[in-house]
């Protein structure tokens, strides 16, 4: 996001199993398929990196990492569709390398879904580069799967 001074930047802070019900209402706006409740409770409790985006007291999104060795897998990352197409969604992947980094990691990894152009734009901007694909990875409504496409970025 650009530095302007009438703009009110965000903050990125710890989620706890409070926050939960704001991310699920976020979740099943941005996602056909959305994470259970029960899949962040269980990310917050078993010490995954999980952070919430907020604009004043209101989360606007959220991050989910899970560090192994030295390398962070993006589990999940969502910027409420209100508030995408306002460089916020750039905004939080930063703050998720930045986190990814301070867990000791040097690589990031991530799925993405073909379809899901804006997000795959984004990654490409900040240098991930398609490592694989996971066939029939994501539900699609049918009896067919999406795949995925697996990125890393290292630093």
């Amino acid at each position: 996001m650009a530095a302007d001074p009438t703009t009110v930047l965000p903050v990125l802070r710890a989620m706890t199993e409070d926050d939960v019900p704001a991310v699920m209402r976020i979740e099943k706006q941005a996602y056909p398929f959305p994470w259970t409740a029960g899949n962040f409770v269980d990310s917050i409790r078993n010490g995954y990196r999980a952070g919430v985006a907020c604009l004043g007291a209101d989360p606007i999104g959220y991050v989910v990492l899970l560090p192994a060795l030295d390398e962070a897998h993006l589990l999940n990352i969502t910027i409420a569709p209100e508030h995408q197409r306002q460089g916020l969604g750039g905004w939080l992947l930063e703050r998720s390398i930045e986190l990814a980094r301070d867990a000791g990691a040097a690589c990031m990894i991530l799925e993405v879904r073909p379809s899901n152009l804006p997000a795959r734009a984004l990654y490409d901007k900040r240098g991930f580069a398609q490592i694989g694909l996971r066939k029939g990875y994501y539900p699609n409504g049918t009896f067919r799967r999406e795949d995925a496409i697996v990125m890393r970025l290292c630093w």
